[in-house]
């Protein structure tokens, strides 16, 4: 009789349980559709701002119907059917987000590859440019020296021009100077030699410059006398 009162009072207390626990489960399967498709919205929302419409349009459109098909089944009271398709719906926006931002960041990369290719091209003609002006002053500075040089050689050649012309002008004065002026008379000496016949022996000599007058020293010659004459003639 104990056993069965205490069978009874627990058959009475499992069914109380059953009778308690079947709201809560219901509101918790209701807590969870709603959580299902509060999170599946959020994540599309990421998924089409991230552009995943246009990156992933199959699974974006999938995970919007999932998601439409979960908040139907919410509103007539299908709260599994709401959570599982509410599930779907997230992890085809999971899917689109992957795809959306893989895409992004490929598209990220490649404008920096781009942007460091552009800053690489820059600094090269940055460079080039510097080659080029570094030529160009030196090449300006060896046009400068060449000039320099052509100057200086054209001034030696003035130099040497003048003092040809310096010569020249006193060669042509030299020579106008000795056509003006007569050549001199040529010197002309003549010796005049007496000899006496007997013992004593004289000669008289005169020197005769420019003209030929005679001028005669000593003693007067004898008729017996013997006289030589010479005369000798320089040139001026």
């Amino acid at each position: 009789m104990f056993r069965k009162t205490i069978l009874a009072s627990l058959l009475v207390s499992s069914a109380m349980m059953l009778a308690i626990a079947a709201p809560a489960a219901a509101a918790s399967k209701s807590d969870r559709a709603r959580e299902a498709i509060a999170a599946a919205e959020a994540k599309l929302q990421t998924a089409e701002s991230l552009g995943a419409a246009t990156d992933a349009p199959r699974d974006t459109a999938d995970a919007r119907a999932a998601l439409a098909t979960a908040k139907e089944d919410f509103k007539i009271g299908d709260r599994e059917p709401a959570i599982r398709e509410a599930i779907r719906a997230s992890a085809l926006a999971d899917t689109a987000i992957g795809i959306a931002q893989r895409h992004k960041n490929d598209a990220v990369a490649s404008a920096r590859d781009a942007q460091q290719a552009t800053v690489e091209a820059a600094r090269n003609q940055l460079a080039a440019a510097h080659d080029q002006a570094a030529g160009a002053q030196q090449q300006a500075a060896t046009a400068q020296q060449q000039a320099a040089d052509a100057n200086a050689r054209a001034e030696s050649a003035q130099q040497s021009a003048a003092a040809s012309a310096a010569d020249a002008a006193a060669a042509r004065s030299a020579a106008t100077l000795a056509a003006q002026t007569p050549p001199p008379a040529p010197q002309v000496e003549t010796t005049v030699t007496t000899q006496h016949p007997a013992s004593s022996h004289h000669t008289r000599r005169a020197k005769m410059t420019r003209r030929t007058t005679t001028t005669t020293t000593g003693s007067v010659a004898t008729p017996s006398d013997q006289v030589t004459t010479t005369t000798r003639v320089t040139p001026q």
